[in-house]
């Protein structure tokens, strides 16, 4: 609980900045975004040559949905814990988010695990 309130005040101050740097006297403008939490899975059995396949993989779906303009933010956390990463999606629903995340072949492969939250934020990200 106390990583997800620092990652959500780390979006509320990446918002902020956000705002102060429009220089208008129009109120920001929002939108429903969906925050994706990705977290190790159950299965991280994979040899090296596997897992490297996999990251691959991943990496090939993540540059699929920022081509399609589905993904807006993704990153890993670099602290090896159990959070791997976070994607921010724009997407009209969870169902329309879930079904892009579990085309990535790490979710199919169990090595990862996903967790999707809406996201109400700044329109411009």
């Amino acid at each position: 609980m106390k990583k997800m309130s620092i990652v959500l005040a780390m979006l509320l101050l990446m918002s902020a900045v956000s705002f102060a740097q429009e220089k208008t006297d129009e109120p920001p403008k929002m939108k429903q975004w969906f925050f994706v939490m990705l977290s190790r899975g159950e299965n991280r059995t994979q040899d090296s040559v596997e897992a490297a396949k996999l990251q691959e993989g991943h990496m090939a779906n993540i540059n699929k949905m920022a081509e399609l303009g589905v993904l807006r933010i993704a990153g890993p956390f670099m602290d090896n814990g159990n959070w791997r990463g976070i994607f921010i999606m724009d997407c009209k629903t969870i169902e329309e988010a879930e079904s892009y995340v579990k085309q990535d072949p790490a979710i199919i492969a169990g090595r990862l695990k996903y967790e999707i939250h809406p996201w109400y934020g700044p329109a411009t990200i």
